[in-house]
C-alpha cells in the first residue's frame, strides 16, 4: 500500500494527520506507530531549537534601546560608587564597627551582587542589542537574581531587629548582638536564600521550551521564564507561592511586628525630645523597607494581572525592580546617618586639600 493514496498531509508542526479516506485498521496502525515519532520529533526539535531566550529592551521600539543605555550605565555607575563607598567608609572607621553598620555593609554587599547580575546584561540588550542569552546562563542570573532578593529581604529583617534591640534594650544592646551573633545571623540568612532558590533552575530545566522564547525583561526571571514552557507549570506556581510566604510575606509580618513595639516603646518615653530621637534612627531603615519592597510587590502585581498591560509597563517595572533599590540605599543611608554623613564629608575634604 502507498502512504500517498491514505493521507493527504502529515502536519508536523501541529503533530496531526488528515485523512481523506475512512479510518480503517490499517491507517489506525501507521498512525499508532507515525504519532509517537511525530511527537518525539517535534518536542526534540524544538528543545534542539531553544538553547538560548532572546531579552528584549523597550518593546517595539529597539531602535531607541540606545535612548536608555548611557542612563542606565550612568545608574550602574552610581550605584557601584555608592555602596562601594559604603563598604568603604564602614570599613576604615572604627567607631562604625557596630552591629547596625554591620548589618548596613551586608545590604551593601547584596546591591552590589544584585547589580553586577544584572546591568551587564541590560546594557548588553540596551547599548549592544545583544539580546541572545545561554540557555544555561539566564537559569544562572535567575538563581542569583532570587538569592539575592531573598538576602536583602532577611537583611532587612535583621536590621529592624537591631533597631528594635536598641530603642526597648539600649543597654544590653552590644551584649545581645555581639559580633558571634552578627555572624550566624548573616550565615542564617545565606543559608535560608540558598536553600529556598537552589529548586528554580532545576524546576525551570526540567520544562520543555516549544513557543516563543522570548522574555519580557532583559533579564532572566523564574516567574517570566516558566510562562514560556509548552509543559505544566503548576509545580513551579506552587512552589514560587511558599517561597513567597515563608519568605517575604514572613519577612514583612517580622518587620511590622518589630516596628508595632518599637512604636509603643517610643509612645512610653515621656520626653518628645527623646521621642523624635529615636524615631529618627529608624527613618533610614524604613526608607529602605519601602524602596526594596514597593518596586518587588509592583513587579508581582505586573506578572500576576497585568497580562493586558501594554508591555512597556512591563519594562518599567522591571528595571525599576533591579535598578532602583541598589541605587537609592547607599543614598538614603548617607544622607539620614549622620556618623556616615561625616565621615564621608571627612575624606572629601582630605581630598580636597
Amino acid at each position: 500500500y502507498s502512504l500517498s493514496s491514505y493521507f493527504s498531509c502529515i502536519k508536523i508542526s501541529n503533530i496531526q494527520i488528515n485523512f481523506k479516506t475512512p479510518s480503517t485498521p490499517f491507517t489506525k496502525s501507521i498512525w499508532g506507530m507515525i504519532s509517537p515519532l511525530t511527537k518525539s520529533f517535534y518536542h526534540n526539535s524544538w528543545r534542539m531549537i531553544h538553547q538560548t531566550f532572546v531579552l528584549i529592551g523597550i518593546p517595539g521600539m529597539q531602535e531607541k534601546n540606545s535612548w536608555v543605555a548611557f542612563p542606565l550605565f550612568v545608574l550602574y555607575a552610581l550605584t557601584l560608587l555608592g555602596n562601594i563607598t559604603i563598604l568603604y567608609v564602614i570599613k576604615i572607621d572604627p567607631s562604625l564597627h557596630e552591629p547596625m553598620y554591620f548589618f548596613l555593609s551586608m545590604l551593601a554587599c547584596s546591591d552590589l551582587g544584585l547589580c553586577i547580575s544584572t546591568m551587564p546584561t541590560m546594557l548588553g540588550v540596551y547599548w549592544f542589542d545583544s539580546r541572545e542569552i545561554p540557555f544555561n546562563a539566564c537559569i544562572s542570573q535567575m538563581f542569583f537574581i532570587h538569592i539575592l532578593q531573598e538576602i536583602e529581604s532577611g537583611i532587612l529583617v535583621a536590621m529592624a531587629f537591631d533597631r528594635l534591640i536598641a530603642i526597648r534594650d539600649p543597654l544590653r544592646y552590644r551584649s545581645l548582638l555581639s559580633n558571634s551573633v552578627i555572624a550566624k545571623i548573616g550565615i542564617a540568612i545565606l543559608s535560608r536564600g540558598f536553600c529556598f532558590c537552589f529548586p528554580f533552575p532545576f524546576l525551570i530545566k526540567r520544562l520543555p521550551f516549544c513557543r516563543s522564547n522570548v522574555l519580557s525583561h532583559s533579564y532572566c526571571l523564574h516567574q517570566d521564564a516558566m510562562k514560556l514552557a509548552c509543559a505544566g507549570i503548576k509545580v513551579n506556581i506552587i512552589y514560587g507561592l511558599v517561597v513567597v510566604m515563608c519568605t517575604i510575606m514572613l519577612d514583612v509580618l517580622i518587620i511590622l511586628v518589630s516596628y508595632i513595639l518599637i512604636l509603643t516603646t517610643v509612645l512610653s518615653i515621656a520626653s518628645q525630645k527623646e521621642c523624635l530621637k529615636a524615631l529618627n534612627t529608624c527613618v533610614a531603615h524604613i526608607s529602605a523597607i519601602l524602596i526594596f519592597y514597593i518596586p518587588m510587590i509592583g513587579i508581582s502585581v505586573v506578572h500576576r494581572f497585568g497580562k493586558h498591560l501594554s508591555p512597556i509597563v512591563h519594562m518599567l517595572m522591571a528595571n525599576i525592580f533591579v535598578a532602583v533599590p541598589p541605587l537609592l540605599n547607599p543614598v538614603v543611608y548617607s544622607v539620614k546617618t549622620q556618623q556616615i554623613r561625616q565621615r564621608i564629608c571627612n575624606i572629601l575634604q582630605f581630598k580636597n586639600k
